[in-house]
């Protein structure tokens, strides 16, 4: 059984995203027309469905397509996604990410801050590592070759990307001074599918505790102030204990 201290996770692709769209709200079928091209109107429709189905899970409501149109995925004044039922707001944070044909919601319980990140398992140049990572996580991407070197670089940049958003800034920020600690690394193959801890310190001393995965090509990261439980899946549950 969940509790009341879990963070929970849905993953969809955009072939479970209905082709038509009477799942929108009024507001959200206006944001989708303004959008001009088709790979961002692609993105945007397969995010909101994401957010929509699993905020719909966490309180029991219907996931038909035309009951969703009950739930609004908007923008607070920082630009991070907000979840509203009927038109009023709900204590959920939530966050989303998506990636090559997936999106990734994660709900948190109460006023936790969350983040969660979604990419795909790519080789990172060197370039980009020296930029965007700390002398601690260079050495640990180091130590691995292959496509373990992938997966620890994309793993790190998840879990930054995923604290950002959990502190509501963008990529402004400093990077490096956001370090991402994966614990034991093993190569993916032998452990795809298994959530697994990190940590991360903020420079200022401020710590977020988070999970990574790997599966299908992709890794997933969520990070949760205050520490959460490890993230359950939202596939199968009618509701979640909120």
């Amino acid at each position: 059984m969940s509790s009341m201290n879990d963070v929970y996770w849905l993953e969809q692709t955009s072939t479970d995203v209905p082709p038509e769209d009477k799942w929108l709200s009024e507001a959200e079928a206006a944001r989708l027309e303004r959008l001009r091209f088709a790979k961002r109107r692609n993105d945007w429709r397969l995010g909101r469905w994401t957010a929509k189905v699993a905020v719909s899970r966490c309180f029991g409501l219907p996931t038909h397509a035309p009951q969703l149109t009950r739930i609004e995925i908007a923008a607070n004044g920082s630009g991070a996604p907000e979840a509203l039922v009927s038109g009023f707001p709900q204590s959920v944070p939530i966050s989303l990410s998506h990636r090559a044909g997936r999106a990734i919601c994660a709900v948190a319980p109460g006023s936790a801050e969350i983040g969660c990140d979604l990419e795909l398992i790519e080789p990172r140049s060197d370039a980009f590592v020296d930029e965007f990572f700390s002398a601690l996580e260079i050495d640990a991407i180091s130590q691995v070759g292959g496509r373990e070197r992938a997966v620890v670089a994309n793993a790190l940049w998840s879990a930054k990307e995923s604290t950002l958003k959990a502190l509501r800034i963008g990529l402004a920020a400093n990077t490096r001074e956001i370090e991402v600690d994966l614990g034991y690394l093993v190569a993916t193959s032998r452990v795809g599918g298994a959530w697994r801890p990190l940590q991360v310190r903020k420079a200022g001393g401020r710590r977020f505790r988070g999970w990574w995965e790997t599966s299908d090509d992709f890794v997933r990261t969520v990070v949760t102030y205050p520490a959460t439980g490890e993230p359950v899946s939202l596939l199968g549950l009618s509701q979640a204990s909120f």
